[in-house]
């Protein structure tokens, strides 16, 4: 008898369930994503793993609820060789306490209120019900998260900077030519970074469909194609077209 398929209960859009799902797509492990909209995934990452966010990965080890609990599971299963490097541990680490959340705050400040992006791009594969619900939910869920991520202009302005350091950082390390963050191969610092820089470059090869610079509002529009040419936002690129299957 075959082993139950992985479970992987997703906010479709979040940037750390496409972290979670890179991992499982390079290891070429079957998995089927559960997806859920913002605020009514609580309910399904409690029932999945006593979890408050997403992603989490139920596996027949136990359900894993962190990003970086999942990849290091995942590396394990595939061997991926993602933490052959001690520094892709510390990167992923990094990227996951700032880029992470502040990508996050800057993204949300720029499209909360957009209801038809929203609408289009915010409920890829969750349940028909969720969608049709969504009239209802969308305020609530507006509320809801500005309250738990705190987002205000200023929040979302220091957010912003934030990036932007990140972004230069990554930049300088990459200035002497080389190809990976950590070593001489893709590893976990890479696909944290890229997976986790999507809030703020919306790659086309993303996990699920993304609005693209043409449809979105201004400023974020002009933003998002700064930093696509910021040359760690061309590296988070290039990992997208070479790297992600």
């Amino acid at each position: 008898m075959s082993p139950p398929p992985l479970r992987l209960v997703t906010i479709p859009i979040s940037h750390f369930c496409e972290k979670a799902r890179w991992a499982l797509e390079r290891a070429g492990l079957p998995y089927r994503e559960e997806a859920h909209f913002q605020g009514i995934h609580r309910v399904h990452v409690w029932r999945a793993g006593r979890a408050r966010t997403a992603p989490v990965l139920v596996t027949p080890d136990g359900p894993l609820t962190e990003s970086a609990d999942i990849l290091r599971w995942v590396d394990a299963q595939g061997e991926l060789g993602l933490y052959a490097d001690p520094q892709a541990a510390v990167l992923e680490a990094r990227f996951d306490a700032g880029l992470g959340p502040e990508g996050r705050r800057w993204m949300y400040h720029r499209m909360l209120g957009h209801t038809d992006l929203v609408r289009e791009y915010g409920v890829a594969g969750v349940p028909r019900w969720e969608r049709t619900a969504l009239p209802v939910v969308l305020p609530v869920a507006d509320r809801v998260i500005r309250r738990h991520l705190d987002i205000t202009d200023a929040t979302a302005a220091a957010s912003r900077e934030r990036v932007r350091q990140t972004f230069d950082e990554v930049g300088t390390r990459l200035a002497d030519g080389r190809r990976y963050l950590a070593g001489d191969a893709f590893s976990a610092a890479d696909l944290a970074f890229a997976a986790l820089a999507a809030a703020v470059l919306v790659p086309p090869g993303y996990g699920v469909p993304l609005p693209q610079p043409g449809v979105l509002p201004e400023p974020f529009a002009a933003e998002v194609e700064a930093m696509r040419e910021h040359p760690a936002g061309r590296f988070a690129l290039r990992l997208y077209d070479q790297e992600r299957p």
